[in-house]
């Protein structure tokens, strides 16, 4: 895993075998972070990295100045992998939750500036989840939501929808909340 840019920009993390996530690839995230700067300015953001598998996306939001990220993922050999590379940062501005992404989604009681989710393509249900993170109280007038998601989706229809990306076989709907 590479942090893309920012003052981590270039550091190199070899993330374990085992991990069963599907990451981002680079080329993907670089796209998709040099479009959210038309949206948002990182510097000073509070962000929120749902699914976070590696974290390489919670990563690129420190290493891009956002004041604190949160990062919410299940699975133990994921977080264990994303604990360790916040160490050897020594970011003391992120916070790694372990648990249900859904159930975090629903007990909600505060909003994000930026909003990050990739959920597992095949997740059941994997639809109705944009619709659920931008009707919770994750969301605030002005929040910025990306969903990453396969061809075979379309969000188009939901509020706040901005625009759609794709980069070889990753897409990413874009939201405003307004």
């Amino acid at each position: 895993m590479r942090i893309i840019r920012g003052k981590f920009g270039r550091r190199r993390f070899d993330v374990p075998t085992n991990i069963t996530a599907r990451p981002t690839t680079d080329f993907a995230r670089e796209n998709i972070f040099n479009v959210l700067e038309n949206f948002v300015d990182f510097d000073g953001a509070d962000a929120l990295d749902l699914f976070a598998g590696t974290g390489a996306i919670s990563f690129e939001f420190l290493s891009r100045e956002c004041a604190h990220v949160t990062a919410v993922e299940k699975a133990s050999t994921q977080q264990r992998f994303i604990a360790k590379v916040a160490a050897e940062l020594g970011v003391d501005n992120f916070t790694l939750v372990r648990g249900d992404v859904l159930r975090f989604i629903d007990s909600a009681s505060r909003s994000y500036d930026i909003i990050f989710a990739d959920p597992p393509y095949d997740m059941p249900g994997f639809a109705e989840i944009p619709g659920r993170i931008l009707a919770s109280r994750l969301v605030a007038p002005g929040t910025v939501v990306v969903i990453e998601h396969n061809k075979s989706h379309d969000f188009s229809a939901l509020p706040g929808f901005r625009e759609h990306r794709a980069y070889g076989s990753v897409n990413f709907s874009v939201f405003v909340v307004e």
